[in-house]
């Protein structure tokens, strides 16, 4: 009997860029964790998301939740991003990410950094981030599978997801000052990358994250991503790289 061909295509660079945006530009997933004393049944639930420096997923949850409850007993979990459009939601990317997940500790320069991204990112999250039953937690991938639309299938592993560069802590350092510097001095910038390079609609966007890979936009309830061609390699180059975008 012949072989069956392959659903699955070659992963290659590009496949790679598509699965960091529609990771890196989800507010929200589905994730799925095991619910305790259930028999190893899964449980869904719905999680605001972010992402730390070096491209991992985290999220913000409280300890009253299952997902919450189950994640303390085993760090297993899954996470399902991608926005659905017009017509068939089959026909739209998505991602399924496997992750390892750990709770980020009060007090911690992890969680500083954490709670400032995040809050960038989810204003209203503001409200209840210090609420003593809430924490953040870091999932860290460790495999994928990319949807593309019809025909289009991946295997991505976690590396593929994460930022690798000597520059991450540095520009971290001074994410907070640039933004604050773009938003004010540069204000139209925002809006400019968004219309050339995410196909962002209306004005007033405002940058809401810049890491070593790339930019974080937002516009009320939107979300863009946008990709450097390669991370950058030290804290000089951001500001080079912002400058190229804009012209």
């Amino acid at each position: 009997m012949a072989d069956k061909p392959s659903v699955l295509r070659e992963t290659d660079d590009e496949a790679r860029k598509l699965a960091r945006i529609i990771l890196r530009s989800a507010r929200s997933a589905a994730i799925a964790v095991i619910k305790p004393n259930s028999g190893g049944f899964p449980f869904v639930s719905r999680v605001l998301i972010g992402i730390d420096t070096d491209g991992t997923p985290v999220i913000l949850v409280s300890a009253l939740s299952v997902h919450t409850q189950a994640l303390s007993k085993d760090q297993r979990c899954s996470l399902l991003t991608g926005e659905i459009g017009k017509g068939d939601p089959l026909a739209h990317a998505r991602l399924t990410v496997q992750c390892e997940a750990q709770k980020v500790e009060r007090g911690s320069d992890a969680h500083a950094r954490i709670r400032e991204r995040f809050i960038r990112r989810h204003p209203k999250a503001k409200l209840y981030a210090d609420f003593p039953d809430f924490a953040f937690f870091r999932l860290t991938p460790l495999k994928a599978n990319m949807n593309g639309g019809f025909g289009r299938a991946y295997i991505l592993n976690g590396e593929d997801l994460m930022i690798r560069s000597v520059a991450i802590g540095d520009i971290a350092e001074m994410e907070t000052g640039a933004i604050d510097h773009m938003n004010s001095d540069h204000a139209d910038a925002a809006s400019t990358y968004a219309k050339l390079y995410c196909k962002g609609k209306g004005t007033g966007w405002r940058i809401s994250g810049l890491d070593a890979s790339g930019v974080d936009l937002t516009l009320g309830d939107q979300l863009k991503r946008l990709e450097y061609d390669a991370p950058l390699q030290s804290k000089g180059e951001l500001r080079s790289a912002l400058v190229k975008l804009y012209r």
